[in-house]
């Protein structure tokens, strides 16, 4: 699975380019984030072996372990001691913003 572009390619600059910091092609803001088997969530990007892999699914598992399936159908077992850095995708209002979306005057 390839992400259509990286935090930091542009659409505008195949080759990479100027690099956009928080630029995403939904339009949401990205976020390079510590995640254990605590705070892992669906939809975060890990990169495993070179390739991202985005998490479709979590099972508990006895003394706080979790099991990832990503979308490829591969499974990935995080003990509780577990560190992994992933990309998260934030939206508008999301917890790890310092400020909410913005409004609209009337």
């Amino acid at each position: 699975m390839r992400l259509p572009l990286s935090l930091g390619e542009h659409p505008s600059h195949p080759d990479g380019g100027t690099p956009v910091r928080g630029w995403a092609p939904s339009g949401a803001l990205a976020s390079n984030v510590e995640i254990t088997s605590t705070s892992v969530r669906r939809g975060d990007v890990i990169q495993i072996g070179g390739q991202p892999c985005r998490v479709a699914d979590l099972f508990q598992l006895p003394g706080g372990a979790k099991r990832l399936r990503f979308e490829s159908g591969e499974l990935l077992t995080m003990h509780s001691q577990t560190r992994l850095i992933a990309l998260r995708m934030m939206r508008g209002g999301d917890s790890f913003r310092a400020f909410p979306p913005p409004h609209h005057r009337r």
